[in-house]
């Protein structure tokens, strides 16, 4: 399942800090959102329902972890959206992606990888 345009921030936040709390959370992506501290704790319990999302108890303190992998998610939100907007249907560079502030030079390899396999398929 692909995460939504509102949820893909906390994913962010995940995939840089491994795991956080709600509140931990929220701080990371309050200015990019602008929402309270409730609505950020509804979209975790989304997330977790639909599988996008862990979470674990730590000294008292529920924290959470992506429970889906950055580059496969990344690798799929770029093919959607290469379809349904740009209406692509072949391979597509990841070197599109270089200078990316949340991909590694390893990742982009990665990511290219996955989008090579979607293009075969």
């Amino acid at each position: 399942m692909q995460p939504s345009p509102s949820e893909l921030p906390l994913l962010k936040a995940l995939w840089s800090n491994s795991e956080l709390s709600a509140r931990e959370l929220h701080e990371k992506i309050a200015d990019e959102l602008g929402w309270s501290l409730s609505s950020t704790r509804k979209t975790i319990d989304r997330m977790i329902e639909k599988g996008l999302v862990t979470a674990d108890e730590r000294h008292g303190i529920k924290v959470y972890r992506a429970a889906v992998d950055k580059i496969s998610t990344l690798a799929g939100l770029t093919r959607q959206f290469a379809r349904a907007v740009l209406e692509i249907d072949g391979p597509l560079p990841a070197s599109s992606f270089t200078g990316s502030r949340i991909l590694s030079s390893e990742e982009l390899d990665e990511l290219q990888r996955f989008l090579d396999e979607e293009a075969d398929r």
